[in-house]
Parts: C-alpha cells; structure tokens; sequence
C-alpha cells in the first residue's frame, strides 16, 4: 500500500512515523506547503517527498492522509473523493457548517472512505469509560465532568485561524462525550471570558469557556477548556452514576493536586501536551485506517460523526455570544440535510 501524506507539521510527522513503521505500508509520499519540510521528513524516513498536491494524486496512491491546516481539509476531502481514494483526516473537516456539508456530499457521491482523527476514541481511559457506561455499571447515568486544560496558549497568529475554543478544542470533548455515552446533544448553554492575554480579544476569541450540556436522555454534562493551565496539560472525564462513579485522565501524570493531609501529592512530571498524552492513541487510530482501507474492520469515525461534534461547537459559540440555551435542533446540518 502506498499513501501520500499532506501535511508534514507536528502530527503529520507523527502518522507518517507511524505509517512508515507499518507492516501493510509499502512507501509513503510526503507533500507540505513547506517542502523543504517535507523534504527533512522523507530523507529521514526513507520515504519520497513530492514537490505539491498534485503530485500526491498523480503519481498515484492508495490512501490519502491529510493534515494540513484547516482550511485547507475540505477541499483536499473533496478532491480524495473525486480520485476515488480512502482519506483520513485531522479534525475538523472545515470551520464552518456549509463547507463540512459540501465535502461530505462529495465523500457521499463518490462512495468512497473518509475517517476523521478524533483521536480520544483509542486512548484506553476513553474505550474503559465508554465500556462502564455501556455495561451498565455505572447504573443510570446521571452527571458527566469533561476537561481539556492546555498548559500553554498557541502563537498568536495561529488563533484567528484556529476556529475558535468551542471548534478547536472542545470538539474533541464533544465527540468522545457520543462515543462514551451512546447519547445525542440537545441544548447547550455555554460562555467564555477573554480576561487573559489580549491576543485572546484581538482574535475574537476566548482563553477559557465552560458549557452545560443535557443529553436526550436528561443525563447533564459540563464541558470546560483553557489555554492557559500553567500546571500541565489536563483531560479529563468523570461519569457518575446511581450504583458508581469513574475518572478518565487521573493517573500520576495528571497536573493536579490535593490539598487534603492525606491526598496525592503533585506530579513529579506533568502531561505537558497532547502529542505526549495521546501519542499510543495517535498510532492506534493509523492503524485502524490501515485496516479500514484494507477492508479489515468498520469505520471507526466518519464524517457523519465529526458532523455532529461541530454542531455541538456551533451551538456553544452561538451561545456564548448571545447569552442564551440553544438547541441543536437551530444549527443545520443534521444527518437527515447531510443526506440529502
């Protein structure tokens, strides 16, 4: 098998790691804006650079891995589709709802496999939560708590391009909150304060939000995010039950301390990203492309599925700035549109 990889950054370099590493991959063509980029990055693996996209599709592949920048994910879906070739995709597909519409429509002509890096989905404290609530250990699922807390903000320049808090990181939040519950979003009441450093405010976005979430079954969950959490890189999900009660995230690494006489002390090395925190589950979802395209196993994550998430984010943002309930039901872009 031989797949171009578009997007030789920080977690392109990961899955081409990982893809290069593979017994069911025979080569790897790599392409970024920056070819110089790729360039390092073959030489280093073996592997062949391309000067461009059009050669990722010209020279012909299996598979196309796509991670570039966002705003770019959409039409690169587009034209995979169109070329009839299995793609796998960091999140999101794109910032807004009519551009993730237009390529699943394309995905959906064309008939052909699109797998989305919503990477939680195959770290092992997410499949054991996911697998607690599906058992019915937990009993009736009443309260669920989930965090995502960076230690650090990302450069300025980059956050008028990020989406936004509610889009770029809550959105990972919001899809593993489906994938462990089963259950659907159906009103969102969320704010978010830009108290913090004033690139915050000159992007229009915030540095730290929190959203109250209910699912269709009454099941109440909160959402909260920051980039700037100086004791580490922090996630989390807590589920209570009416028989039992379970934590995601908290082991000895976890940047969190107990002011109790008797509670754990700090970590002596804290998470300190998300590249370090996920990394066993950055290679597992590889993996499961692999397989997928080979026919070996369903979709782990279709686009259908990153669809929801960002309207779980849409109805946040929308909320936060109108300070007000919204339900999902006034964000387009439901299965039923998607399909049609």
């Amino acid at each position: 098998m031989r797949i171009g990889v578009i997007g030789t950054g920080r977690i392109g370099t990961v899955h081409a790691n990982t893809l290069s590493r593979h017994r069911d991959v025979g080569s790897l063509i790599l392409t970024d804006a920056d070819p110089a980029r790729a360039q390092a990055l073959a030489h280093r693996l073996g592997e062949t650079a391309a000067p461009g996209v059009d050669e990722i599709f010209t020279w012909g592949v299996d598979a196309v891995v796509i991670t570039t920048a966002t705003s770019a994910h959409a039409e690169l879906i587009g034209r995979a589709a169109r070329s009839g070739l299995p793609v796998f995709c960091e999140k999101p597909i794109a910032l807004d709802l009519p551009g993730t519409l237009h390529a699943l429509a394309e995905v959906e002509a064309a008939g052909t496999i699109l797998q989305m890096g919503f990477q939680r989905r195959f770290d092992a404290g997410y499949a054991g939560a996911r697998e607690a609530v599906r058992s019915g250990r937990l009993g009736r699922l009443h309260t669920v708590r989930a965090l995502t807390s960076d230690q650090a903000p990302p450069a300025a320049a980059w956050l008028a391009l990020s989406g936004g808090l509610f889009r770029d990181t809550l959105i990972h939040d919001f899809d593993v909150l489906r994938w462990v519950t089963g259950r659907e979003v159906v009103d969102v009441y969320a704010t978010g304060s830009d108290a913090g450093p004033a690139m915050f405010r000159e992007a229009g976005d915030v540095d730290t939000c929190a959203a109250v979430l209910t699912l269709d079954d009454g099941t109440l969950a909160t959402a909260t995010a920051t980039r700037l959490n100086g004791a580490g890189y922090d996630v989390r999900m807590e589920l209570a039950g009416e028989l039992d009660q379970i934590v995601v995230g908290l082991d000895d690494r976890t940047p969190i301390a107990s002011t109790e006489p008797t509670g754990p002390p700090a970590a002596d090395k804290p998470w300190t990203g998300f590249l370090e925190r996920f990394g066993p589950a950055y290679e597992a979802e590889l993996c499961a492309f692999v397989e997928l395209v080979l026919g070996a196993r369903p979709n782990p994550c279709d686009g259908r599925e990153a669809l929801q998430s960002l309207r779980i984010a849409e109805a946040c943002e929308l909320s936060r700035r109108e300070h007000r309930a919204v339900g999902l039901a006034e964000i387009a872009g439901e299965a039923r549109a998607w399909a049609g």
